[in-house]
């Protein structure tokens, strides 16, 4: 009998279990995935200050998160949590960085970042819910 359970974190093993049958699959289909999960850190003094985590995969890279604590906001740190990102995948043949956002936290950020706005859902009962799907280009 198949048991459903739900993981609020997952381990190193769950991402090594992604990885592999995103790669089995798209060999399959004659494509090349390399799932790679990503993250870096911003540290001011020993203390955690910001995050960027993705993934990568098939030609492109996706943000799934960024944050930086709210009294380090506005001072560059996330611009330059987003350059760690850029300068990584730099020359390794990556298509674009994709990511989403919603209204009322980042999209004129991620303008300012070079991102172009591909495509906004709207959320009809509370536009400060509008989500934003935003690309930069690589090549």
């Amino acid at each position: 009998m198949i048991e459903y359970q739900f993981k609020e974190k997952l381990e190193e093993n769950d991402y090594i279990h992604i990885g592999e049958e995103f790669e089995k699959y798209s060999n399959k289909n004659g494509v090349t995935c390399e799932y790679k999960p990503f993250s870096f850190v911003a540290i001011d003094d020993g203390k955690q200050i910001g995050i960027i985590t993705g993934n990568s995969y098939y030609d492109e890279i996706h943000v799934r998160d960024l944050i930086v604590d709210e009294e380090y906001r506005h001072n560059g740190i996330g611009k330059a949590l987003m350059n760690q990102v850029e300068e990584y995948f730099k020359g390794q043949n990556f298509e674009n960085i994709n990511l989403t956002t919603y209204e009322f936290q980042a999209p004129e950020f991620y303008k300012k970042c070079g991102f172009e706005v591909e495509y906004i859902r709207e959320n009809k009962d509370n536009p400060k819910l509008n989500k934003y799907f935003l690309v930069k280009h690589l090549r």
